[in-house]
């Protein structure tokens, strides 16, 4: 029987890292070690275990079929380390680790300010990375174990996670003051030129909610010989401010909004068109106490910001 006592959780790392990323030297840059070292540990425990992990003649890099089974036991011995360490900071009465959080670009500058700094002040042993990522990305490193909890718009269907709903954020317009639309107070999503709606580029999840919202097919966007794509909602309000139109926003990009730019917000008419906002994770995620002080905080920070909408429509996330 081979002597499995000098395996170290550090080479189980190392080979789920490979098989993450597919490639040693991202996945050495991952794990902040040279592929040297990488390469060496790796080899090192295969030969421990009698077993070759990753077919290296393939580009990209692939675990053999021994590989995929011992690769997946070590992402599951990682998650129950993860546990153990939690335990540990539990019985100390503290809240400590790493939280890795992926957040849609529509929702993570309004949002963060609300919540980010009191968590931080609070546990001070807690370290917080966020990225702004679409929705595909965020559900991708979600199921490879690469972020512990996403916030974007939710339901989602993706096959071995789970959502969890934390709060409705209405649509608003914002509108030109030379928009004839501009001079009432509700509108009716069948009232929007689509002509003379600034959308964002596409992959962004709010872009396919507008769409769905104003019952608008795929077009070229742009106003006559004009064409703009932006992926930043602040950029497309500021258009509307040079060149007239108007754009959809979530309720929380209002959150600090100039007296001259609150008069250019426009409500929908009943039923309210809403986005759900959702905290996204790994079904048998192990940081179960950090996931619910993340959430206990969202939701003080959100708390007065957001109106209660009495009949939402909540819209689909779309593709």
């Amino acid at each position: 029987m081979s002597n499995f006592t000098t395996m170290t959780i550090q080479q189980l790392q190392y080979i789920v890292a490979i098989d993450t990323h597919r490639h040693f030297a991202r996945a050495a840059e991952a794990c902040f070690v040279t592929q040297p070292t990488l390469s060496s540990m790796v080899k090192k425990l295969e030969e421990e275990l009698g077993v070759v992990l990753f077919d290296r003649s393939k580009s990209p890099v692939v675990p053999t079929a021994e590989g995929e089974v011992l690769v997946a036991q070590a992402r599951s011995v990682l998650k129950e380390v993860q546990l153990l360490k939690e335990t540990a900071d539990a019985t100390r009465g503290e809240h400590a680790g790493e939280l890795r959080i992926g957040m849609i670009p529509t929702l993570a500058p309004y949002l963060l300010p609300l919540f980010l700094g009191d968590l931080l002040r609070k546990h001070p042993a807690l370290h917080v990375s966020v990225e702004e990522l679409t929705t595909e990305v965020i559900t991708e490193r979600l199921v490879h174990g690469q972020l512990d909890v996403g916030l974007l718009a939710t339901p989602l269907d993706v096959s071995g996670l789970k959502d969890e709903p934390l709060f409705n954020e209405r649509f608003l317009l914002y509108v030109s003051p030379e928009e004839g639309i501009g001079k009432k107070h509700y509108v009716l999503p069948s009232e929007i030129q689509a002509d003379r709606l600034w959308l964002l580029e596409e992959g962004h999840c709010l872009r396919s909610q507008v769409m769905d919202l104003c019952e608008l097919r795929e077009q070229g966007g742009g106003f006559g010989r004009f064409a703009y794509v932006s992926g930043s909602i602040e950029a497309l309000m500021r258009m509307v401010d040079v060149q007239g139109g108007l754009t959809v926003v979530p309720e929380l990009a209002t959150v600090g909004m100039r007296p001259h730019q609150r008069a250019r917000l426009r409500e929908f008419r009943s039923p309210v068109p809403v986005r759900e906002i959702g905290m996204v994770t790994y079904r048998h995620s192990v940081k179960e106490r950090l996931l619910q002080l993340l959430k206990e905080h969202v939701l003080a920070g959100v708390a007065g910001h957001l109106r209660q909408v009495r009949w939402p429509k909540v819209l689909p996330v779309g593709p």
